[in-house]
């Protein structure tokens, strides 16, 4: 889709999939999500590395600190006996947060691809769906559905639907908004800056018109919000819901 801005031009692209071996395709999201998964391990690896028990160093501190906090998060939320979850949750915090956060150095997001937090999302409905089984049973999960009558039983299925679609859908569109509005910022101050510059007399004025000035500073500024706040908030709201998810079901059950 490509937009224009009185002369500026912002293109927003669809992936482009790369013919590999024949039917097999690779796209920029799974490659961008292949550097990501790269990333928080070679991360791991570093932070994980020469643990002590005594005299322990700022960097073994600080892996000590997320653990922590990752273990409070979950067995505050979801109690002790969700204690195996942690690794799980941690996982799925910090690639959303990297995935939304990459886009600073240029690369696209992987979660600007509604397919990423659907993948996400069914994973987690699964596990919500086996935590309810594995607490009520089969046929109390088949059960579930029919109250408070039978007649509410469609309306029940699409309620339990509707959980992967609302938290993909909500996880998508904030991260593709960003980046939609990032967009429209840059290429408004492109246009700004060119007619500004452009009322110079003479060829100074047909150079400078030329270099976007306005775009230095100003998105740098408001992206503190929409990539790194917003980033942050959008995998800290899909984990709580995962959390608060998986723990109502077990109640559920």
């Amino acid at each position: 889709m490509e937009l224009d801005i009185r002369g500026a031009r912002i293109l927003f692209t669809i992936p482009i999939d790369i013919p590999i071996l024949g039917p097999v395709k690779i796209s920029e999201t799974m490659v961008v999500s292949w550097i990501v998964m790269l990333l928080i391990t070679g991360l791991c690896i570093w932070l994980t590395r020469g643990l002590k028990v005594e005299n322990i160093s700022k960097k073994q501190a600080v892996a000590e600190m997320l653990v922590e906090t990752a273990e409070n998060f979950v067995v505050g939320n979801m109690g002790e006996n969700f204690r195996y979850m942690i690794p799980f949750i941690a996982a799925l915090f910090s690639t959303s947060v990297v995935s939304n956060l990459i886009s600073l150095v240029g690369l696209r997001s992987p979660t600007a691809d509604l397919s990423v937090e659907a993948a996400w999302a069914v994973v987690v409905f699964i596990m919500i769906t086996a935590q309810k089984i594995k607490t009520g049973g089969f046929g109390g999960y088949l059960k579930g559905f029919t109250t408070p009558i039978a007649i509410m039983t469609p309306f029940n299925i699409l309620s339990e639907l509707a959980t992967p679609v609302s938290m993909a859908c909500r996880h998508f569109g904030n991260i593709l908004s960003g980046v939609v509005i990032n967009g429209l910022i840059y290429g408004a101050l492109a246009a700004a800056s060119s007619a500004l510059f452009g009322l110079l007399p003479g060829i100074l004025g047909d150079v400078l018109s030329k270099i976007p000035f306005l775009d230095v500073g100003v998105p740098a500024i408001l992206s503190i919000y929409f990539d790194w706040f917003s980033g942050i908030m959008q995998a800290f709201i899909f984990c709580m819901l995962t959390v608060m998810y998986i723990a109502n079901a077990a109640e559920e059950g």
